[in-house]
């Protein structure tokens, strides 16, 4: 076994908690939004949100942030040779498919407050609308990396 294959799985098994946890929590805040604000399925809600946002998504974000930095590190300095590669088409995607879930990753940090303080606005419609963004965000980045298109 080689230290590039195992931060490999290991990133790939951080993204998969972290993915498991962008995709539930908007369809936690599609039935959230429609419970009344200060009652006991509201508060069911807020602790299971908090949960998930900060025990499962926060740490495995940070983690599959951590092993997508070692393994451009490994690429360009034992795999690629340079760090040419970070300018190839599948790798801005990849990296703009980054950009985008770290993105979303705080966009529900902050819906997720706006729920505990009862302020929400956004509807059932809206979250079920937008719940499958992050995954089509992954499919255009797994493709990119296993076919390395453009490079």
């Amino acid at each position: 076994m080689n230290l590039y294959d195992l931060l490999r799985g290991l990133h790939i098994l951080a993204v998969i908690a972290w993915m498991a946890g962008i995709l539930y929590l908007p369809r936690l805040f599609a039935y959230h939004a429609d419970v009344e604000p200060g009652s006991e399925m509201d508060r069911t809600f807020q602790v299971m949100e908090l949960k998930l946002y900060r025990i499962i998504m926060g740490p495995a974000m940070v983690v599959s942030f951590l092993l997508g930095l070692a393994l451009i590190w490994v690429d360009a300095t034992a795999r690629l040779g340079g760090w040419d590669f970070l300018l190839t088409p599948w790798m801005l995607a990849k990296l703009a498919g980054v950009v985008f879930l770290l993105g979303w990753h705080h966009f529900l940090g902050a819906a997720r407050k706006r729920f505990a303080a009862g302020t929400n606005t956004r509807s059932s419609r809206f979250w079920r609308a937008t719940n499958e963004l992050p995954f089509l965000a992954a499919i255009v980045m797994v493709l990119a990396v296993t076919l390395e298109f453009g490079g």
